[in-house]
Order: structure tokens, then sequence, then C-alpha cells
């Protein structure tokens, strides 16, 4: 519990902006999905009070996914009601916490780092792209805020053209200021004030948009419309409020086609959390290594109760989670805070949450997009090599022009293949060699082809390694290190080798290296 606590300042404060971040996303995915608003809003909650509290992840966050909008959109028109989907969110939660037991969270070794950066740089480019027209006043989210092709003869860059034939000049405004507000906040000169580290920028950024629609006159030309703000359900007392929630009907468990819906959500929302995990403890500055078998048995759980009280299914959202990275945050009490903003700001707030224009949390958006995409992340993937290169920049344009699981699935197969082909000319191996002398001295001879395929097995190795140990790294025979285990090796190296004293020592046909500082420096990636 004290640990917990222990960064309450910074978890505090990127709480409110995953909360702002979180907010919209929620009732976008729930309209996007045809279901009730406050779907998304229960959804969201629960992600984060319930799964954030069980999750072992420090800086996770859990809510409504858009990769599952479709899938939650067709599988209520084929059910034929909303309570009779709950049955299937129930039912595919309880999978999950099945999964967890079974301890299949170990595929999350399995997808290259290069696929994984493709996802977070494929969101990224989306993020940007989609929040464009809504910073310039044209806002047209009547889908899931992901998808390319939004309907015939109409696509993201065809929003983005006719946005300048619906231009408004308090939206622009209000969206350029907000950006400005934003940048500054993370110069150097500001946040060395004090005032500037406890309030972040985007909370600045908010409070903004709320005074200029509370002052700006409603027929001037700089005003904001009502389209253009946040639309949050204002219940008019707590009967209607608790009347809001939704009750599965059980009565169709026996539905082969709820067993379907409940077997496809299982398997699609853990592995879009899988991968977020990967996403996110990259993206975490400590490195710390989230337990996927625990986070599928908190998905399950978040997912069951979310079903039973009305809720949409649930998934860790890197857009969330990277806002968090973002804003600071240190554990994952700024999870569950952010679930509590949502549930406290519902039901006591929900005319002033009404008064956010929608370009303030673009340009939020707009920030957190370039962070996940930037120019220079494509320049040091490209410096990596063409094995690296192929499969990160399929992965970012299958998904920008499709959808998250194909552009995944894709990138996978596109890394499979460089692997394979290389594994044509080299086979691979992993050997552990052990002596006894004073101390315990172990050897481990790294094959000549070394690729993301051995990671897990290479993971389980190092860690099973016991304290007060002399390692060493033998790579006299390797040929072609993938950049995947070199990174595996640098985390592991400045993690758990320092915390259980273990003696590294890399022996290469260059020579011998004690406990090497980089590893990705030695073999030639930076």
């Amino acid at each position: 519990m004290k640990n917990l606590f222990s960064h309450i300042d910074k978890d505090l404060s990127s709480s409110i902006v995953v909360f702002f971040v979180a907010l919209p996303l929620c009732l976008g995915i729930a309209l996007a999905s045809g279901a009730p608003l406050f779907s998304g809003i229960i959804a969201g909650i629960i992600g984060g009070v319930i799964v954030g509290s069980i999750s072992g992840s420090s800086l996770g966050v859990s809510g409504p996914a858009a990769g599952l909008a479709v899938i939650v959109l067709q599988a209520i028109s084929d059910l034929g009601s909303y309570e009779i989907f709950l049955t299937a969110v129930v039912i595919g939660g309880l999978l999950q916490i099945l999964l967890g037991a079974l301890r299949a969270g170990v595929i999350a070794y399995y997808f290259p780092n290069s696929v994984i950066r493709g996802m977070l740089a494929g969101i990224g480019v989306i993020i940007f792209l989609k929040q464009l027209p809504i910073a310039f006043g044209y806002n047209v989210t009547s889908d899931d805020g992901t998808e390319f092709f939004i309907k015939e003869g109409e696509n993201t860059f065809t929003e983005i053209f006719d946005m300048f034939s619906h231009l408004s000049a308090g939206s622009i405004l209000v969206s350029l200021i907000s950006l400005v507000i934003i940048l500054l906040w993370e110069t150097k000169l500001f946040k060395s004030m004090k005032f500037f580290q406890l309030v972040p920028g985007p909370l600045a950024a908010v409070f903004f948009g709320i005074l200029y629609f509370s002052f700006i006159d409603p027929n001037s030309f700089l005003a904001i419309s009502q389209e253009n703000l946040v639309s949050v359900p204002v219940p008019d007392d707590f009967s209607s409020f608790v009347g809001q929630f939704t009750s599965p009907s059980f009565a169709s468990i026996f539905n082969y086609k709820v067993w379907v819906v409940a077997i496809t959500i299982a398997i699609v929302a853990s592995l879009e959390t899988l991968l977020c995990v990967e996403a996110t403890d990259k993206l975490d500055p400590e490195k710390r290594t989230t337990p996927t078998n625990r986070e599928l048995y908190a998905q399950g759980l978040g997912n069951t109760i979310s079903g039973l009280i009305g809720g949409l299914p649930i998934t860790q959202v890197i857009v969330r989670s990277s806002a968090n990275i973002q804003a600071g945050g240190k554990t994952k009490l700024s999870a569950i805070i952010h679930g509590l903003l949502l549930l406290i700001s519902v039901i006591l707030i929900p005319k002033l949450l009404n008064m956010i224009p929608l370009p303030v949390l673009a340009a939020v958006l707009l920030v957190i997009g370039y962070k996940l995409a930037k120019p220079a992340l494509f320049k040091t993937i490209y410096r990596r090599g063409i094995d690296q290169f192929l499969p990160f920049i399929v992965t970012v344009l299958g998904i920008v022009f499709f959808d998250l699981l194909l552009g995944i699935g894709l990138g996978l197969g596109v890394g499979i293949t460089t692997i394979l082909i290389s594994n044509y000319k080299n086979s691979h191996f992993l050997h552990i060699k052990e002596q006894q002398n004073n101390v315990k001295n172990i050897s481990m001879v790294l094959s000549e082809e070394v690729s993301f395929l051995n990671k897990g097995a290479i993971i389980r190795e190092l860690n099973s390694i016991p304290e007060n140990t002399n390692l060493e790294i033998d790579v006299t025979n390797t040929t072609r290190m993938n950049y995947d285990i070199v990174e595996l090796l640098d985390d592991f190296a400045s993690t758990v080798a320092k915390s259980k004293n273990i003696n590294l020592v890399l022996v290469s046909e260059k020579g011998t290296v004690q406990n090497p500082e980089s590893f990705s420096e030695f073999f030639g990636f930076i």
C-alpha cells in the first residue's frame, strides 16, 4: 500500500489527464458500438477502479476499446438486444479468467518489438489524422474513430479535405491556444516552476476551454457550436442515474450465438490487452514487466462485472496508457483515480463536463498522436535494418488503412517470414552450461542466429538465474543478433542483474567485456 501512494502527486496529476482523454473516448466508442452512451462510462469506471486495482501493470489503463466497436455493433445486431449481448460479455470475461488460469499470457512474448512499435506508431497516426477535423471544428465522429474507410466513397483523407468546407473560427482558435498551452507546459522553463509541475498542461487547456465557452457570445462567429462540445448524459436525480445501468438477459445463456460472441470477445480482448501490455512496458521509463497471466485474470474479472451492470467489453488501451505515461504517471494509482473521477464526474458535474469544447480534447490527442509516431522513430527503425523496418512499416500501414488486428497480423506475418528466411540459412539453439567452483558460474552460449522467436525461452532462462552468480554470455559464434534480444539483454543488465547481484561477462570475437553498459551499443544498434 505504501508503494501505491509513493508518487501520489504525479499519479494524481496524470490521472486527471487520462480522465480527460478517456471521457470522450468512452462516449465515442459507445456511440460507435450502437450501445447506450452510459455503457462506455461504465466500462471506463470498471476498467479504472476494478481492473486497475487487480492488474499488475503499473502504467496500463483499461476501458472500452475502439478495436472492439465493430464486433460489438455486429453482435448487438445479430443477438437482437443489448441485454442479450451483455450475457456474452459476462461469459467472455469468465473465459478470460480461465485463460489466465491456463497461463495463456505467455503469447505476449512472441510478438516482435518491430510489430509492437508499429502498433504504437500506427495508432499515433490514426489519432492525429482523426483529430485534425475536430480541431478545425468539423465533428464527423460517427464511427469508432479508428476506421480508415468510413462509408462508401469516404475515408479519413476525404474527412480532412471536407473539413476545409466546415471550418469554425472558434474551434480553430480554441485548439490552437490549447496546443500552445500544452506545448509551453512541456518546456524546461515552465517545468522548472512549482505551479506548472502541479497542474498538468492538458488540464489547464481544459479549464481554458470551459472559460472560453462560458464567456464567448453564443451568437459570435468565434462561438463553439453545441455539436463541438462533450456530451455526457445528465440524469435528473439519483434514481434516473441508477436507471442507466442495465442487467444481462441470462435466459439466452444457452443460445449458441451468445457463446460465439463470448468466445470472440475473450480472444480479441485478450489479444489486444496482451499487445498493449507489451507496448506499455516498452514505454515505461522504469522498464517494469507486467505479469501477463494476472492481467488476463484482471481483465476477465473486469469484463464480468462490466457485463453484469451494463458496460461495454474492456481491454487495456494504448491511447489511455500512453497518455498516462506521457503525463508522468508512476503507479497504478493513476488508473484507479481516473476511474473514480469518471464516476464522480457523471454524478456531480455532468453539466460542467458538457461545457468542454471537443477541440481542446483534440489538441490533447494531437500531441499524444505525434509523440507516438514521431518522424524520428521511423528513421531509427529504418537504420536498424530491413528485418526491423519491414514488419514495422507493414504494421503501421495495416493499422492505418484497415484495422488494429489486421495490421498486427500483417506485421507479424512479415516478421515471421523474414525470420524464417534467415533461419533457413542459419539454425539456432540455446544452450546453457553450468560449472561449480567457489561461486556459481553459468555460461550461456547463444546460437549462430538469435531471433525474437527465442525471446520467451531466453527470458525464462535469465529470470531463473539465482542471485550472486557469474553469468557469461558467449556470442562468439553468433552471426546475427535480432534487436529484440539485444533490448532484452539491455533490460536484464539494467534491472534484474543489478537487483540480484549478477556479474555479467560478455564474450565475443572482439574480446571479453565485464558488465557491459549497453548491449545495443556493442551490437551497433545505437
